[in-house]
Protein backbone atom coordinates (compact mmCIF):
# COMPACT_ATOMS: atom_id res chain seq x y z
CA UNK A 1 0.00 0.00 0.00
CA UNK A 2 2.66 2.53 0.80
CA UNK A 3 4.53 1.71 -2.80
CA UNK A 4 1.03 2.21 -4.65
CA UNK A 5 0.45 5.57 -2.83
CA UNK A 6 3.67 6.71 -3.18
CA UNK A 7 3.52 6.00 -6.70
CA UNK A 8 0.48 8.18 -6.84
CA UNK A 9 0.91 12.22 -7.84
CA UNK A 10 -1.52 14.68 -6.55
CA UNK A 11 -3.23 15.82 -10.40
CA UNK A 12 -4.00 11.83 -9.96
CA UNK A 13 -5.77 12.20 -6.73
CA UNK A 14 -7.74 15.36 -7.06
CA UNK A 15 -8.82 14.56 -10.41
CA UNK A 16 -12.60 12.65 -9.71
CA UNK A 17 -15.26 14.89 -9.75
CA UNK A 18 -16.70 13.14 -6.60
CA UNK A 19 -13.52 13.46 -3.93
CA UNK A 20 -15.05 12.14 -1.16
CA UNK A 21 -15.97 8.58 -3.01
CA UNK A 22 -13.27 8.32 -4.97
CA UNK A 23 -10.74 8.75 -1.71
CA UNK A 24 -12.62 5.94 0.19
CA UNK A 25 -13.18 3.53 -2.37
CA UNK A 26 -9.27 4.01 -3.79
CA UNK A 27 -8.09 3.05 -0.80
CA UNK A 28 -10.30 0.31 -0.47
CA UNK A 29 -8.88 -0.52 -3.71
CA UNK A 30 -5.46 -0.26 -2.52
CA UNK A 31 -6.35 -2.59 0.10
CA UNK A 32 -7.85 -5.14 -1.89
CA UNK A 33 -4.81 -5.11 -4.13
CA UNK A 34 -2.33 -5.53 -1.48
CA UNK A 35 -4.62 -8.55 0.25
CA UNK A 36 -4.76 -10.41 -3.25
CA UNK A 37 -1.04 -9.59 -3.23
CA UNK A 38 0.58 -10.52 0.61
CA UNK A 39 -2.39 -13.73 0.62
CA UNK A 40 0.21 -15.94 -1.28
CA UNK A 41 2.44 -15.90 1.67
CA UNK A 42 -0.44 -18.93 3.30
CA UNK A 43 0.16 -21.22 0.42
CA UNK A 44 -2.92 -23.60 -0.22
CA UNK A 45 -4.62 -21.60 2.75
CA UNK A 46 -4.02 -18.66 0.67
CA UNK A 47 -4.87 -19.57 -3.35
CA UNK A 48 -5.23 -22.97 -4.44
CA UNK A 49 -3.59 -21.46 -8.25
CA UNK A 50 -1.14 -18.18 -7.26
CA UNK A 51 -2.34 -15.64 -9.80
CA UNK A 52 0.47 -13.29 -11.11
CA UNK A 53 -1.48 -10.13 -10.25
CA UNK A 54 0.47 -6.87 -10.89
CA UNK A 55 0.84 -2.99 -10.72
CA UNK A 56 -0.96 -2.89 -14.42
CA UNK A 57 -4.29 -4.80 -12.91
CA UNK A 58 -4.50 -1.78 -10.29
CA UNK A 59 -3.70 0.92 -12.97
CA UNK A 60 -6.71 -0.13 -14.50
CA UNK A 61 -9.19 -0.09 -11.93
CA UNK A 62 -8.16 2.89 -10.36
CA UNK A 63 -8.87 4.60 -14.05
CA UNK A 64 -12.16 2.76 -13.49
CA UNK A 65 -12.77 3.77 -10.87
CA UNK A 66 -12.54 7.20 -11.12
CA UNK A 67 -13.88 7.64 -14.86
CA UNK A 68 -17.43 5.23 -13.55
CA UNK A 69 -17.63 7.80 -10.51
CA UNK A 70 -17.28 11.12 -13.09
CA UNK A 71 -19.96 9.42 -14.93
CA UNK A 72 -22.70 8.11 -12.69
CA UNK A 73 -24.60 10.03 -9.76
CA UNK A 74 -25.34 7.35 -8.09
CA UNK A 75 -22.20 4.42 -7.16
CA UNK A 76 -22.23 1.70 -10.05
CA UNK A 77 -21.53 -0.92 -7.77
CA UNK A 78 -22.18 -4.02 -9.61
CA UNK A 79 -20.45 -2.59 -12.82
CA UNK A 80 -17.34 -1.37 -10.72
CA UNK A 81 -17.38 -5.30 -8.96
CA UNK A 82 -17.70 -6.82 -12.35
CA UNK A 83 -15.34 -4.80 -13.68
CA UNK A 84 -12.63 -5.02 -11.44
CA UNK A 85 -12.75 -8.41 -9.69
CA UNK A 86 -14.84 -10.37 -12.48
CA UNK A 87 -12.35 -8.82 -15.61
CA UNK A 88 -9.55 -7.46 -14.82
CA UNK A 89 -8.19 -9.23 -11.50
CA UNK A 90 -10.18 -12.15 -12.40
CA UNK A 91 -8.71 -12.13 -15.54
CA UNK A 92 -5.25 -13.88 -13.69
CA UNK A 93 -8.16 -16.74 -12.28
CA UNK A 94 -8.25 -19.98 -13.41
CA UNK A 95 -9.62 -21.47 -10.30
CA UNK A 96 -13.36 -21.15 -9.50
CA UNK A 97 -13.06 -21.23 -5.97
CA UNK A 98 -9.98 -18.65 -5.87
CA UNK A 99 -13.22 -16.34 -7.90
CA UNK A 100 -15.06 -17.00 -5.24
CA UNK A 101 -12.64 -15.85 -2.81
CA UNK A 102 -11.68 -12.87 -5.14
CA UNK A 103 -15.90 -11.97 -5.63
CA UNK A 104 -16.04 -11.95 -1.24
CA UNK A 105 -13.27 -9.95 -0.84
CA UNK A 106 -14.66 -7.29 -3.56
CA UNK A 107 -18.39 -7.13 -2.15
CA UNK A 108 -16.84 -6.65 1.59
CA UNK A 109 -14.89 -3.38 0.24
CA UNK A 110 -16.94 -2.12 -2.49
CA UNK A 111 -19.95 -1.56 -0.85
CA UNK A 112 -22.26 1.43 0.20
CA UNK A 113 -21.44 0.71 3.91
CA UNK A 114 -17.81 1.80 3.07
CA UNK A 115 -19.07 5.32 2.31
CA UNK A 116 -21.69 5.90 4.74
CA UNK A 117 -19.46 4.50 7.95
CA UNK A 118 -16.83 6.61 9.34
CA UNK A 119 -13.66 4.41 9.86
CA UNK A 120 -15.47 1.84 7.78
CA UNK A 121 -13.27 -1.53 8.78
CA UNK A 122 -11.77 -3.68 5.87
CA UNK A 123 -11.37 -6.74 8.13
CA UNK A 124 -11.99 -7.65 11.88
CA UNK A 125 -9.08 -6.03 13.55
CA UNK A 126 -9.48 -2.15 14.38
CA UNK A 127 -6.29 -1.48 13.12
CA UNK A 128 -7.28 -1.55 9.26
CA UNK A 129 -10.26 1.06 8.15
CA UNK A 130 -10.59 3.60 5.68
CA UNK A 131 -9.54 6.62 7.00
CA UNK A 132 -11.40 10.40 7.02
CA UNK A 133 -10.87 12.16 4.14
CA UNK A 134 -7.70 14.49 4.08
CA UNK A 135 -4.93 14.81 2.02
CA UNK A 136 -2.54 12.78 0.04
CA UNK A 137 0.37 12.97 2.29
CA UNK A 138 -2.37 12.11 5.29
CA UNK A 139 -3.65 8.88 3.90
CA UNK A 140 0.49 7.83 3.40
CA UNK A 141 1.05 8.86 7.11
CA UNK A 142 -2.23 6.69 7.93
CA UNK A 143 -0.58 3.89 5.97
CA UNK A 144 2.68 4.21 7.70
CA UNK A 145 1.20 3.38 11.33
CA UNK A 146 0.24 0.30 9.89
CA UNK A 147 1.90 -3.35 11.18
CA UNK A 148 5.16 -4.05 9.83
CA UNK A 149 3.55 -7.74 9.78
CA UNK A 150 -0.08 -8.03 9.00
CA UNK A 151 -1.67 -10.58 11.20
CA UNK A 152 -3.70 -13.75 9.59
CA UNK A 153 -6.71 -11.82 10.65
CA UNK A 154 -6.20 -9.19 8.54
CA UNK A 155 -7.31 -11.08 5.30
CA UNK A 156 -9.50 -13.10 7.07
CA UNK A 157 -7.59 -16.09 7.81
CA UNK A 158 -7.13 -17.72 11.78
CA UNK A 159 -3.78 -17.32 13.32
CA UNK A 160 -2.89 -21.41 12.53
CA UNK A 161 -2.80 -20.40 8.73
CA UNK A 162 0.88 -18.44 9.87
CA UNK A 163 1.70 -21.70 11.74
CA UNK A 164 1.30 -23.90 8.49
CA UNK A 165 3.56 -21.03 6.23
CA UNK A 166 6.25 -21.03 9.08
CA UNK A 167 6.13 -25.08 9.14
CA UNK A 168 6.77 -25.26 5.07
CA UNK A 169 9.28 -22.41 5.38
CA UNK A 170 11.33 -24.12 8.13
CA UNK A 171 11.34 -27.41 5.83
CA UNK A 172 12.26 -25.34 2.74
CA UNK A 173 15.34 -23.94 4.80
CA UNK A 174 16.29 -27.16 6.13
CA UNK A 175 16.19 -29.13 2.61
CA UNK A 176 18.18 -26.49 1.24
CA UNK A 177 20.71 -26.69 4.30
CA UNK A 178 20.93 -30.55 3.97
CA UNK A 179 21.47 -30.24 0.31
CA UNK A 180 23.95 -28.11 1.01
CA UNK A 181 25.70 -30.64 2.93
CA UNK A 182 28.37 -32.97 1.15
CA UNK A 183 28.23 -36.47 0.88
CA UNK A 184 30.06 -38.67 3.50
CA UNK A 185 31.19 -42.26 2.35
CA UNK A 186 31.40 -44.54 5.21
CA UNK A 187 34.48 -45.02 6.55
CA UNK A 188 33.94 -48.13 9.63
CA UNK A 189 33.55 -51.36 8.68
CA UNK A 190 29.82 -52.38 9.03
CA UNK A 191 28.77 -48.56 7.89
CA UNK A 192 26.28 -49.06 4.62
CA UNK A 193 26.90 -47.10 1.39
CA UNK A 194 24.44 -45.40 -0.14
CA UNK A 195 23.40 -48.02 -2.23
CA UNK A 196 23.57 -50.86 0.40
CA UNK A 197 20.86 -48.67 2.03
CA UNK A 198 18.52 -48.37 -0.93
CA UNK A 199 19.24 -52.26 -2.07
CA UNK A 200 17.87 -53.21 1.72
CA UNK A 201 15.09 -50.31 1.17
CA UNK A 202 13.54 -51.47 -1.67
CA UNK A 203 13.59 -55.27 -0.18
CA UNK A 204 11.54 -53.98 2.59
CA UNK A 205 8.99 -52.11 0.50
CA UNK A 206 8.84 -55.55 -1.31
CA UNK A 207 8.02 -57.16 1.58
CA UNK A 208 5.18 -54.64 2.47
CA UNK A 209 3.42 -54.90 -0.95
CA UNK A 210 0.17 -56.33 -0.60
CA UNK A 211 -0.87 -59.17 -3.00
CA UNK A 212 -2.72 -58.65 -6.00
CA UNK A 213 -6.42 -58.47 -6.20
CA UNK A 214 -8.59 -61.45 -8.12
CA UNK A 215 -10.06 -59.63 -10.62
CA UNK A 216 -11.00 -62.64 -12.83
CA UNK A 217 -12.83 -64.36 -9.95
CA UNK A 218 -14.58 -61.00 -8.60
CA UNK A 219 -15.49 -60.31 -12.07
CA UNK A 220 -17.58 -63.84 -12.37
CA UNK A 221 -18.51 -63.36 -9.29
CA UNK A 222 -20.54 -59.85 -9.92
CA UNK A 223 -21.49 -61.05 -13.32
CA UNK A 224 -25.12 -61.73 -12.45
CA UNK A 225 -25.22 -57.80 -10.55
CA UNK A 226 -23.85 -55.55 -13.22
CA UNK A 227 -25.06 -52.64 -11.12
CA UNK A 228 -22.64 -49.41 -10.58
CA UNK A 229 -21.06 -49.46 -7.73
CA UNK A 230 -19.86 -53.55 -9.02
CA UNK A 231 -18.14 -51.68 -12.16
CA UNK A 232 -16.28 -49.09 -9.65
CA UNK A 233 -15.10 -51.66 -7.70
CA UNK A 234 -13.77 -53.84 -11.12
CA UNK A 235 -12.14 -50.49 -12.18
CA UNK A 236 -10.27 -50.11 -8.72
CA UNK A 237 -9.10 -53.46 -8.97
CA UNK A 238 -8.01 -53.46 -12.46
CA UNK A 239 -6.53 -50.07 -11.46
CA UNK A 240 -4.70 -51.43 -8.27
CA UNK A 241 -3.22 -54.37 -9.94
CA UNK A 242 -2.02 -52.14 -12.21
CA UNK A 243 -0.20 -49.94 -9.35
CA UNK A 244 0.98 -53.37 -7.82
CA UNK A 245 2.72 -54.84 -10.89
CA UNK A 246 4.47 -51.15 -11.79
CA UNK A 247 6.07 -50.89 -8.46
CA UNK A 248 6.97 -54.66 -8.17
CA UNK A 249 8.72 -54.46 -11.52
CA UNK A 250 10.23 -50.94 -10.82
CA UNK A 251 11.76 -52.53 -7.32
CA UNK A 252 13.46 -55.58 -9.24
CA UNK A 253 14.81 -53.31 -11.96
CA UNK A 254 16.09 -50.76 -9.30
CA UNK A 255 17.96 -53.90 -7.62
CA UNK A 256 18.85 -54.99 -10.44
CA UNK A 257 20.75 -51.63 -11.97
CA UNK A 258 22.41 -50.82 -8.76
CA UNK A 259 23.81 -54.69 -8.91
CA UNK A 260 25.14 -53.52 -12.96
CA UNK A 261 22.97 -56.15 -14.15
CA UNK A 262 20.76 -53.79 -16.09
CA UNK A 263 21.41 -50.21 -16.99
CA UNK A 264 19.95 -47.12 -14.18
CA UNK A 265 17.07 -45.42 -15.99
CA UNK A 266 16.37 -41.98 -15.64
CA UNK A 267 12.67 -43.09 -13.96
CA UNK A 268 14.46 -45.45 -11.55
CA UNK A 269 16.82 -42.60 -10.30
CA UNK A 270 13.94 -40.52 -9.70
CA UNK A 271 11.77 -40.35 -6.62
CA UNK A 272 8.37 -41.57 -6.30
CA UNK A 273 5.84 -39.01 -7.14
CA UNK A 274 4.12 -38.35 -4.05
CA UNK A 275 4.23 -36.00 -1.04
CA UNK A 276 4.07 -38.26 1.70
CA UNK A 277 7.14 -40.24 3.19
CA UNK A 278 7.98 -43.44 1.46
CA UNK A 279 6.83 -45.50 4.72
CA UNK A 280 3.44 -44.00 5.13
CA UNK A 281 2.79 -44.21 1.66
CA UNK A 282 3.16 -48.23 1.90
CA UNK A 283 1.09 -48.35 4.57
CA UNK A 284 -1.63 -46.05 3.31
CA UNK A 285 -1.44 -47.99 0.05
CA UNK A 286 -1.78 -51.40 2.18
CA UNK A 287 -5.10 -49.90 3.16
CA UNK A 288 -6.34 -49.01 -0.02
CA UNK A 289 -5.81 -52.42 -1.42
CA UNK A 290 -7.65 -54.17 1.62
CA UNK A 291 -10.95 -52.10 1.44
CA UNK A 292 -11.12 -53.59 -2.49
CA UNK A 293 -10.41 -57.24 -1.56
CA UNK A 294 -13.00 -57.53 1.29
CA UNK A 295 -15.29 -55.64 -0.95
CA UNK A 296 -14.56 -58.17 -3.54
CA UNK A 297 -14.74 -60.90 -0.76
CA UNK A 298 -18.14 -60.12 0.08
CA UNK A 299 -19.66 -59.52 -3.07
CA UNK A 300 -21.39 -56.90 -1.59
CA UNK A 301 -20.33 -52.84 -1.20
CA UNK A 302 -19.24 -52.11 2.48
CA UNK A 303 -21.66 -50.27 5.15
CA UNK A 304 -19.07 -47.17 5.04
CA UNK A 305 -16.67 -46.62 2.36
CA UNK A 306 -13.25 -45.14 2.75
CA UNK A 307 -13.49 -42.38 -0.09
CA UNK A 308 -9.73 -41.67 -0.19
CA UNK A 309 -8.59 -45.47 -1.04
CA UNK A 310 -10.56 -44.53 -4.48
CA UNK A 311 -8.40 -44.04 -7.35
CA UNK A 312 -11.28 -42.09 -9.28
CA UNK A 313 -13.57 -41.45 -6.18
CA UNK A 314 -15.51 -39.06 -8.81
CA UNK A 315 -16.27 -42.06 -10.39
CA UNK A 316 -17.60 -43.57 -7.38
CA UNK A 317 -19.83 -40.76 -6.61
CA UNK A 318 -21.54 -40.44 -10.23
CA UNK A 319 -22.17 -44.81 -9.40
CA UNK A 320 -23.66 -43.34 -6.14
CA UNK A 321 -25.97 -40.72 -7.96
CA UNK A 322 -26.99 -43.60 -10.87
CA UNK A 323 -28.07 -46.26 -8.04
CA UNK A 324 -29.88 -44.21 -6.29
CA UNK A 325 -32.05 -43.43 -9.61
CA UNK A 326 -32.21 -46.58 -9.87
CA UNK A 327 -32.90 -47.80 -6.83
CA UNK A 328 -34.30 -44.69 -4.92
CA UNK A 329 -31.96 -45.80 -1.63
CA UNK A 330 -30.33 -43.39 0.92
CA UNK A 331 -26.77 -42.75 -0.83
CA UNK A 332 -23.82 -44.21 0.97
CA UNK A 333 -21.49 -43.43 4.44
CA UNK A 334 -18.34 -42.21 3.44
CA UNK A 335 -15.47 -41.54 6.01
CA UNK A 336 -11.62 -40.63 5.74
CA UNK A 337 -11.99 -37.15 5.02
CA UNK A 338 -9.69 -34.00 6.79
CA UNK A 339 -11.01 -30.42 7.75
CA UNK A 340 -8.42 -27.98 6.74
CA UNK A 341 -8.83 -24.12 8.25
CA UNK A 342 -12.03 -25.06 10.47
CA UNK A 343 -12.91 -27.27 13.54
CA UNK A 344 -16.09 -29.51 13.46
CA UNK A 345 -18.05 -28.97 16.30
CA UNK A 346 -19.76 -32.49 16.71
CA UNK A 347 -22.46 -32.25 19.04
CA UNK A 348 -24.17 -29.78 16.59
CA UNK A 349 -22.74 -30.41 13.36
CA UNK A 350 -21.25 -27.56 11.96
CA UNK A 351 -18.11 -25.81 11.14
CA UNK A 352 -16.33 -23.89 14.11
CA UNK A 353 -12.78 -22.20 14.32
CA UNK A 354 -10.46 -24.30 15.06
CA UNK A 355 -8.15 -25.12 17.90
CA UNK A 356 -5.06 -23.15 18.49
CA UNK A 357 -2.36 -25.41 16.53
CA UNK A 358 -5.02 -27.34 15.23
CA UNK A 359 -4.06 -27.70 11.10
CA UNK A 360 -6.66 -30.37 10.04
CA UNK A 361 -9.49 -32.50 12.36
CA UNK A 362 -10.42 -35.75 10.77
CA UNK A 363 -14.21 -35.20 9.98
CA UNK A 364 -16.74 -37.77 10.96
CA UNK A 365 -18.81 -40.10 8.88
CA UNK A 366 -20.51 -38.19 6.44
CA UNK A 367 -23.84 -38.95 4.46
CA UNK A 368 -23.67 -38.36 1.23
CA UNK A 369 -27.15 -38.10 0.14
CA UNK A 370 -28.51 -37.72 -3.87
CA UNK A 371 -30.68 -34.50 -4.02
CA UNK A 372 -31.87 -32.05 -6.66
CA UNK A 373 -29.14 -29.62 -7.60
CA UNK A 374 -29.51 -26.08 -6.27
CA UNK A 375 -28.00 -22.72 -7.71
CA UNK A 376 -26.79 -21.18 -5.12
CA UNK A 377 -26.27 -22.53 -1.56
CA UNK A 378 -28.82 -22.50 1.27
CA UNK A 379 -28.57 -20.29 4.02
CA UNK A 380 -26.10 -20.78 7.12
CA UNK A 381 -24.69 -23.76 5.18
CA UNK A 382 -20.99 -23.45 3.39
CA UNK A 383 -20.41 -24.70 0.16
CA UNK A 384 -17.06 -26.85 0.76
CA UNK A 385 -14.46 -28.07 -1.81
CA UNK A 386 -13.48 -31.14 -1.53
CA UNK A 387 -9.62 -32.37 -2.47
CA UNK A 388 -7.98 -35.51 -3.56
CA UNK A 389 -4.60 -34.01 -3.10
CA UNK A 390 -3.40 -31.41 0.00
CA UNK A 391 -1.94 -29.51 -2.85
CA UNK A 392 -5.49 -28.30 -4.66
CA UNK A 393 -4.23 -26.98 -7.71
CA UNK A 394 -3.62 -31.07 -8.53
CA UNK A 395 -0.72 -31.52 -12.00
CA UNK A 396 -1.15 -31.06 -14.81
CA UNK A 397 -2.83 -34.48 -15.72
CA UNK A 398 -5.19 -34.65 -12.90
CA UNK A 399 -7.10 -32.00 -11.28
CA UNK A 400 -7.34 -31.98 -7.41
CA UNK A 401 -10.84 -31.00 -6.86
CA UNK A 402 -13.41 -33.59 -6.43
CA UNK A 403 -16.64 -32.23 -5.28
CA UNK A 404 -18.79 -29.44 -3.68
CA UNK A 405 -20.00 -30.81 0.06
CA UNK A 406 -22.37 -28.22 1.73
CA UNK A 407 -21.56 -28.10 5.66
CA UNK A 408 -23.19 -26.08 7.94
CA UNK A 409 -21.24 -22.73 8.53
CA UNK A 410 -22.63 -22.59 12.19
CA UNK A 411 -22.13 -18.87 14.01
CA UNK A 412 -20.05 -17.69 11.10
CA UNK A 413 -21.18 -16.71 7.53
CA UNK A 414 -20.15 -18.72 4.57
CA UNK A 415 -17.84 -15.59 3.86
CA UNK A 416 -16.17 -16.11 7.35
CA UNK A 417 -15.19 -19.79 5.63
CA UNK A 418 -14.64 -18.69 1.77
CA UNK A 419 -11.82 -16.19 3.51
CA UNK A 420 -10.44 -19.16 6.11
CA UNK A 421 -9.91 -21.21 2.92
CA UNK A 422 -11.69 -23.72 4.54
CA UNK A 423 -11.61 -27.39 2.37
CA UNK A 424 -12.01 -31.23 2.93
CA UNK A 425 -9.15 -33.33 1.88
CA UNK A 426 -8.81 -36.77 1.21
CA UNK A 427 -5.36 -36.71 2.20
CA UNK A 428 -2.70 -34.98 3.90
Amino acid sequence: MTRLYQLMTEPQFSRCSKPSKYKKLLFALCFFHSVLLERRKFLQLGWNIVCGFNDSDFEVSENLLSLYLDEYEETPWDALKYLIAGVNYGGHVTDDWDRRLLTTYINDYFCEQALSTPSYRLSVLETYFIPKDGSLASYKEYISMLPGMDPPETFGQHPNADVACQITEAHTLFETLLSLQPQITPTRAGDQSREEKVLELAADVKQKIPEMIDYEGTRKLLAMDPSPLNVVLLQEIQRYNKLLETILFSLTDLEKGIQGLTVMSTSLEEAYPSQKPLASWTRDLAMRVEQFELWASRTRPPVIFWLSGFTFPTGFLTAVLQSSARQNNDGVWVRGLYLEGAGWDRKNSCLVEAEPMQLVCLMPTIHFRPTESRKKSAKGVYSCPCYYYPNRAGSSDRASFVIGIDLRSGTMTSDHWIKRGTALLMSR
